[in-house]
């Protein structure tokens, strides 16, 4: 199945986006190394949405505003991006749709609202994933139940539950359910329709406040509402925001994002989204 959104991709300006120099042979090397490289380099963002642009995820939409515009974005245009870079390299690929269960009531479930992919790779299958903001991956898992997979001071893996492939990551000592998915196949029709509700609908919390997150082996930063966050290991420091100024000069400095600064975000930066 093609996984990648339709159009040209330009290879050499993705690379240079992620600062990426190493071998590009299909390989778990090759993947392990695009994977973190992307994830440092593009932030997870939602500020189009509350900047009431429409989120388009045509190839050369996303490749204009991520690679050429040096933005972030959410899940659907983070990982179309990397399945068409993946594709390209001649990966196979599978996208997949997920429902997020972190900071879901217990047996309350939420519609499938997030995009990951499946690579099959040398007879085993690996979830990739560079489009979950804070808490999400930085190298890809390998989907062998139970297999812990350590990423940089974080614990991920992915278990089953019934029907389910659930990832989880260990959070104060308790593996905590991020999301759940199975392998039906999922098309470009399947993620439209999914934007559309994340990016428009009122009780969508993308729609409420800014939601920003990047993310090194080092430091992990977090935007939600007006709560900046900033982890190193065990150390975790908090800041509230107090007014534009401040929300552009951090959204420069912490998650290399620069606006103008008559740039007004049309949300209530109180609301803290789920997680």
């Amino acid at each position: 199945m093609n996984a990648a959104a339709s159009g040209p991709l330009d290879l050499e300006a993705y690379l240079a986006r992620i600062g990426y120099r190493g071998a590009l042979k299909p390989s778990l090397e090759t993947l392990a190394a695009l994977h973190e490289a992307h994830a440092v380099s593009i932030p997870f963002e939602n500020l189009d949405v509350l900047l009431k642009r429409p989120i388009a995820l045509d190839l050369e939409s996303v490749q204009r505003k991520l690679v050429r515009s040096r933005r972030g974005g959410y899940c659907f245009e983070q990982n179309a991006l990397f399945a068409a870079v993946l594709e390209r390299l001649g990966f196979c690929v599978a996208p997949l749709a997920a429902r997020v269960r972190l900071g879901a009531e217990p047996g309350a479930p939420r519609p499938r609202s997030h995009m990951l992919l499946k690579v099959d790779l040398d007879g085993a299958a690996w979830l990739a994933d560079v489009g979950f903001g804070s808490p999400g991956l930085l190298a890809p898992v390998r989907m062998s139940p139970d297999e812990p997979s350590e990423q940089f001071g974080c614990t991920y893996r992915v278990a089953r539950d019934g029907e389910f492939w659930v990832v989880q990551l260990i959070i104060d000592a308790v593996w905590t359910d991020l999301y759940a998915f199975t392998l039906e196949p999922q098309y470009p029709i399947d993620f439209e329709v999914a934007n559309y509700f994340i990016s428009t609908h009122p009780r969508s919390i993308f729609v409420q406040a800014p939601f920003v997150a990047r993310r090194t082996p080092e430091v992990r930063c977090t935007l939600r509402g007006r709560e900046l966050t900033i982890s190193r290991g065990e150390q975790t420091s908090a800041e509230t925001i107090a007014g534009n100024e401040q929300l552009l000069a951090a959204l420069a400095e912490h998650f290399g994002l620069h606006f103008p600064a008559e740039t007004r975000f049309l949300a209530d930066p109180d609301v803290r989204p789920p997680g």
